[in-house]
C-alpha cells in the first residue's frame, strides 16, 4: 500500500498515445483551435509522403515554420505515414510518367546500381526526371488530399475538444 506522499509509478503509455494523442490534447487544452490542429495533422501526413527520400523532414520544417504550425505534431504525423511514404514513391513516379506520357523506366535496385556504376551523370539525369514525375503527380494530389484529411480529422478533434471541455468543467 502506498503512502499519501508517494506517487504511483508511471504507466507505460502506448506509442500512439505518447507521440500522437498527448501532444494533440496538450495543444487543445492550451488553446490551439481544432481547425489549426487538423491542418497541422493533414499537412504532416501529406508532406510525409512527398516522393523524394530524405526530404520530408526538411519539407515539414519549412512548411511548419512558414505557417506557424506545431512542429512536434507535424513531424509525429509525418513519421506515422513513413511506411505509406515508401509504398507511394513508385506510385507517384508511375503516375507522373503517365501524366507526361513518357515510357516507364526500370526501377529495380540491381538495374539502378548498374546504371549508376556505368554512368553516374546519365543515372542522375534519368532518375532526376523520374523524381520530377513523382513530384508532379504528388503536387496534383496533395492539395486535394490535405483538404480531405482535414475534413476527416476535424469532427474527431471537435469531439475531443468537447470532451476535454466537459472534463475541465467537472474538474473545476
Amino acid at each position: 500500500m502506498q503512502d499519501a506522499g508517494e506517487t504511483a509509478e508511471p504507466v507505460n503509455e502506448s506509442w500512439w498515445r505518447r507521440w500522437l494523442v498527448n501532444p494533440v490534447v496538450a495543444q487543445l487544452t492550451g488553446g490551439t483551435s481544432p481547425s489549426r490542429i487538423a491542418w497541422t495533422i493533414a499537412l504532416g501526413m501529406v508532406l510525409g509522403v512527398f516522393p523524394i527520400m530524405g526530404t520530408t523532414t526538411f519539407l515539414c520544417f519549412v512548411v511548419g515554420w512558414m505557417f506557424g504550425l506545431n512542429q512536434p505534431i507535424l513531424h509525429a504525423f509525418k513519421a506515422m505515414v513513413y511506411p505509406l511514404h515508401l509504398a507511394l514513391i513508385l506510385v507517384f513516379i508511375r503516375l507522373g510518367e503517365r501524366i507526361y506520357g513518357v515510357p516507364l523506366i526500370s526501377l529495380t535496385i540491381p538495374e539502378l546500381v548498374e546504371k549508376f556504376k556505368a554512368d553516374p551523370v546519365l543515372f542522375f539525369s534519368d532518375f532526376g526526371m523520374a523524381a520530377w514525375h513523382g513530384v508532379s503527380a504528388w503536387l496534383l494530389i496533395a492539395p486535394v488530399a490535405v483538404l480531405l484529411l482535414k475534413m476527416a480529422i476535424m469532427p474527431l478533434l471537435l469531439r475531443l475538444a468537447a470532451s476535454l471541455s466537459k472534463l475541465k468543467e467537472v474538474g473545476a
